[in-house]
């Protein structure tokens, strides 16, 4: 066991595993390794791995490489031209540029990166998770290569990849699933026609699929139709194939999946549940482990069910399958993911293991290092996926500069994975994933207030992102009763999104930031400005200072008097106070900006930028924009929200009007393609096209004017 992830533990609780664990053989990796019972097959062949090359990027390809790397495994990194810079290629100890940003032709190019591997004499790659996975033909090159593939056989992909088939073997397999319509006639008709006689709602997903994309619910059967053509659309953009199964869709489900291993030697064993049932957009937000209320009874059946589907398709390596579950802790199998799981430190966490480690180990020939009755659940993990997404926007997606980026403390119980550094980019080519924030706790209640205790201390400043969002979902009273479903979010969207009134501590502390700012602090570096008492002021100087908070414009009034303080009034409060700032981060700008008034001292960390200021509250960050002068605002800007515009930063893939097309409000003119999903742009009024300025294939900012209309037509 690694020793990054025996530390995640308390010392009661490491001491009794390590009593448990007594070490019983040497091997290509480490003097020393797990005690194990399982069955030992002489005849499967030993394959060290001394170089490893990790097809992928971001958190996951740094995570591959921390363990390999105390492994004693030297790392290869493959990149992208946009990921030149990224934090993946500064932690390999070899780097191999193939291609440009299109993942189509970087990080899914299987024969630039075969061959990147013979050029650096990599005995083995590791796929991560996305990308090339689960792709059979990759697999099978990496066979044919003489390559390891960190990863199950290609018959288990391929058999488990299209869902069709899968739905089969589990069937036969005894592993309980919904029944559905899994044919080759793809025809709308004949799709159509099976989804009225499963009966609505249905499932529309692409038997390739995958992370949520390709996936759609037609609740009626005149929304059949459109539904269908989105889901394809989405699954030929990411995964090259448009088939898809249709099925009875539970309503208001629980999603629960389990961890499964198994190695060359015949040996499976399951590593527990997770709950990921709290998802938006069809993917998962938040995940935790164990599944909160299940009884022991459905945890051994559940587990049981999938190391049979793993030992149908002859499994080897980490594997999750998932399953469907309803509200009487039924279950049905919905797939599996041959691969390691975003999600997968949850499972480490409550298991004290490494599966990387397991991965390399079991890849190179050797037994699981556990059987099933060495396998037990140590207390309760949390893992929270920190998005560049704008929650209040219908989580659109984001991408651009992170120009302040500051973790929660290093805290034995929390683990942080990422990708990205303060400075580095959220590319529009890629998942706008930033980060995972995993926590551990001796049970639920306690991982849950680290969680948040955590996500309170995040933060991060050049995007929107989901940190509020999980707050408010964290300390949600269902959510801390375990009461989860796919429709979470929905169903309690009034309570997950509050609105938030800025308070007159707040407004004091947002006018100290503003103070600072103005005294130019950053040229200051020496000597770094620590008091606003410094201002020498002979007369009492009175402002009014504007914020805005989303669409309401508030006051206030700043009296500056000779002693230095400041008086702030809101409304009916006004405080006198000293305000001070102590510079943390001069080239991020962060500070901490304390108001000391006669009774109190407030304070908290606070960042100007982008003519904002930036609080990091208790109840995450606030921001209050100060707004430009009148003169200012251009006509410009008022004619572009008159038109329509690029929500995120993306690529044009499709334009279906010209100059000189009259459309309808609401009629679809563009469709953009942005962190692999696929967004409709529509006409925000009824008007006749003037210009459509980009081309299909271009790349384009946020905010940017993709059709100018002309004045309203006439009706």
């Amino acid at each position: 066991m690694s020793a990054s992830i025996k530390c995640l533990f308390s010392k009661t609780t490491r001491l009794q595993k390590l009593l448990k664990v007594k070490p019983l053989y040497r091997n290509a990796f480490s003097p020393l390794a797990y005690a194990t019972q399982a069955s030992f097959n002489e005849d499967v062949p030993k394959k060290p791995i001394k170089r490893l090359l990790i097809a992928n990027r971001g958190e996951i390809a740094v995570r591959v490489m921390k363990t390999a790397k105390e492994l004693g495994i030297q790392t290869v990194a493959v990149y992208s031209e946009a990921d030149a810079d990224s934090l993946h290629v500064s932690v390999a100890d070899k780097s191999y540029c193939i291609g440009p940003a299109d993942s189509q032709r970087s990080y899914l190019n299987k024969e630039k990166i075969i061959q990147v591997c013979k050029d650096s004499g990599s005995q083995a790659i590791h796929p991560g998770y996305g990308f090339l996975s689960e792709n059979t033909e990759f697999a099978e090159l990496c066979q044919q290569n003489d390559i390891t593939f960190i990863g199950p056989p290609s018959s288990a992909i391929r058999d488990m990849g299209i869902k069709s088939t899968s739905k089969h073997i589990m069937s036969a397999a005894n592993v309980p699933i919904i029944e559905g319509y899994h044919g080759d006639d793809q025809s709308d008709d004949r799709l159509a026609a099976e989804a009225k006689k499963i009966g609505f709602p249905v499932m529309i997903k692409a038997v390739r699929g995958g992370g949520g994309k390709g996936m759609r619910i037609a609740m009626t059967e005149d929304e059949f139709l459109s539904q269908l053509s989105s889901a394809k659309n989405e699954a030929m953009k990411s995964f090259g194939d448009q088939v898809m199964l249709v099925e009875k869709f539970v309503v208001n489900p629980r999603h629960v999946e389990v961890q499964v291993f198994g190695d060359q030697h015949g040996n499976y064993v399951y590593l527990f549940e997770r709950d990921c049932s709290v998802q938006r957009r069809h993917q998962k937000i938040i995940e935790e482990a164990p599944a909160p209320h299940l009884t022991e009874e459905v945890r051994r059946q559940l587990g049981e069910a999938a190391v049979r589907a793993a030992r149908a398709v002859n499994y080897v390596g980490a594997g999750t399958v998932e399953f469907v579950m309803d509200a009487e802790q039924k279950f049905y199998f919905m797939e599996m993911n041959t691969r390691l799981q975003v999600e997968h430190p949850v499972s480490e966490m409550i298991t004290e293991t490494d599966l990387v480690e397991w991965q390399l180990r079991v890849a190179a020939g050797e037994p699981l290092p556990l059987t099933q009755d060495d396998l037990e659940i140590y207390g309760h993990s949390f893992e929270a996926r920190v998005y560049a997404e704008d929650p209040d926007n219908e989580f659109m997606p984001g991408a651009g500069h992170l120009q302040h980026v500051l973790p929660p403390d290093d805290e034995s119980y929390v683990r942080v994975e990422t990708g990205i550094r303060q400075g580095d980019e959220v590319s529009v080519h890629y998942d706008p994933m930033i980060a995972k924030l995993v926590v551990w706790g001796e049970d639920r209640p306690t991982a849950l207030a680290r969680l948040i205790s955590a996500l309170q201390k995040y933060q991060i400043v050049g995007l929107s992102t989901n940190i509020n969002f999980m707050l408010s979902l964290a300390q949600h009273p269902e959510f801390q009763l375990g009461n989860v479903h796919t429709e979470f979010i929905p169903q309690h969207y009034d309570t997950l999104f509050p609105h938030r009134e800025v308070s007159h501590d707040q407004l004091c502390l947002a006018v100290v930031t503003v103070m600072s700012h103005r005294l130019n602090c950053r040229t200051h570096a020496d000597a770094a400005f620590t008091s606003l008492n410094s201002l020498r002021i002979n007369h009492e100087k009175q402002e009014v200072m504007k914020f805005k908070h989303g669409d309401k414009v508030i006051t206030c009034a700043v009296t500056s008097h000779p002693d230095g303080t400041l008086t702030v009034t809101s409304g009916e409060q006004s405080s006198k106070l000293k305000g001070s700032v102590i510079a943390a981060d001069l080239e991020g700008q962060r500070t901490t900006a304390v108001a000391e008034m006669e009774e109190q001292i407030i304070k908290c960390d606070s960042l100007y930028a982008d003519n904002t200021v930036h609080l990091f509250t208790e109840n995450g960050l606030l921001k209050l924009e100060v707004p430009p002068p009148a003169y200012e605002t251009s006509e410009s800007s008022a004619a572009a929200r008159a038109d329509s515009v690029a929500p995120m930063p993306g690529v044009i893939d499709k334009i279906f009007v010209q100059p000189g097309d009259t459309v309808e409000e609401g009629q679809q003119l563009i469709v953009m393609i942005a962190m692999k999903m696929e967004y409709i742009i529509r006409a925000p009024r009824a008007g006749v096209v003037d210009t459509v300025p980009y081309t299909v294939g271009t790349t384009v900012p946020k905010g940017a004017r993709l059709v100018h209309l002309q004045k309203e037509t006439d009706n």
